[in-house]
């Protein structure tokens, strides 16, 4: 084997603590800021270190809200790096309790440690590409809005409710045309206290703004779906009832590259549409909920799709009624079941597009159908 220098990274915001050893050898500690004197001290540290000994340069850490910035330059250098899942590894109570940055990069070092001296697994994230981050960043922008759209209509009313204010009987549902007329006539009412009126203006001020928004972001979606990358994609998909442009784009920037996956189970997995298990001894092997792992915008927008699913497509309709019938206290087991099949119909598309004609075998299709 050759020679390997371990590092375990504790990044933060300012700081980057790291732990580095040599094989089975003591670890050493070291902080540097993180910008950009910051990280090219870091690199020339390491490189020093390299090739006084002639070893290659193993750096992980995990992944945080910092992004994979960090990723992408100790690569660009030559060290090989690796993004760990903080969801995947394991921590005793005691760590929890006493937790310091010099116990977390040391936690992340016997992590690499392991798994270069005796080849464990390693809790590694899929770093995707700066063209899959920077489309994730448009299509996350406009899901970001629509649930502050869903906040802003639940505090209108919430305010309502509280000035005892109720919709005329006969309106219909809401946030109609009618409903939004009747929500303007109500700033101007003297039935309404003042601060009522104040407060109502600017809630539908902001919905107004909130609701063109995501019109401008919508149109950056579809012109996004409309590109090379994703066209022949997003056409296919779009051909599924209940599946848009929006669910489609969601699936295909949070999943990133479909053959990642070599079957359905990896595919629910990834999604945490999976239920948790629960076995110890000789104890029998207890199902729970789902594990919830993985991108929950996903989750979401297939729930959302299901919905749609089962009120328009009838085949799906009966599925979900006669899994629900075995469940009848349980309905969301039939929800999630759904969901699982329609994530695994959209990467069987991806996947047939991406090899262009070469079908998958029988028994994969025939298990989503």
């Amino acid at each position: 084997m050759s020679k390997c220098i371990m590092v375990g990274c504790d990044l933060h915001e300012k700081s980057m603590l790291l732990k580095v050893a040599e094989g089975l050898g003591r670890s050493e500690t070291r902080v540097f800021q993180n910008d950009t004197a910051g990280r090219k001290a870091m690199v020339a540290y390491l490189r020093k270190r390299s090739a006084a000994s002639g070893a290659k340069i193993v750096f992980a850490y995990e992944a945080s809200c910092q992004g994979f910035g960090l990723s992408d330059e100790v690569r660009d250098v030559g060290f090989e790096c690796y993004v760990l899942a903080p969801t995947r590894i394991a921590r005793s109570a005691k760590h929890r309790r006493s937790k310091t940055d010099e116990k977390d990069a040391e936690k992340i070092l016997e992590i690499v440690r392991g798994h270069i001296l005796a080849g464990n697994e390693l809790p590694a994230v899929w770093v995707p590409d700066m063209k899959t981050r920077e489309d994730r960043e448009v299509v996350r922008a406009r899901l970001d809005l629509s649930d502050k759209g869903i906040t802003l209509k639940a505090q209108i009313k919430m305010l309502l409710k509280r000035n005892g204010l109720r919709k005329p009987s006969g309106m219909g549902k809401k946030w109609t045309k009618g409903y939004r007329a009747w929500l303007k006539s109500l700033t101007g009412s003297e039935r309404v206290s003042n601060g009522a009126r104040v407060g109502l203006k600017t809630l539908l001020r902001q919905l107004e703004f909130m609701e063109s928004e995501i019109e401008i972001l919508q149109k950056e979606v579809e012109n996004l779906s409309q590109t090379e990358r994703y066209f022949e994609y997003v056409q296919a998909m779009c051909e599924e009832k209940g599946v848009g442009i929006l669910t489609a784009m969601v699936f295909l920037t949070e999943m990133g590259d479909l053959n990642r996956f070599t079957n359905r189970r990896q595919v629910g997995a990834y999604l945490g549409l999976i239920p948790s298990s629960d076995e110890s001894g000789e104890s029998a092997d207890r199902k729970g909920h789902i594990t919830h792992q993985g991108p929950h915008r996903v989750r979401k927008a297939l729930c959302q799709a299901v919905w749609s699913r089962v009120r328009t497509d009838e085949e799906e309709r009966i599925v979900y009624q006669r899994i629900a019938k075995k469940n009848p206290k349980h309905k969301k087991i039939a929800v999630v079941a759904s969901m699982r099949r329609l994530a695994i119909r959209l990467w069987h598309i991806g996947v047939r597009i991406k090899k262009k004609g070469v079908c998958l075998p029988e028994n994969e299709v025939s298990a989503v159908a």
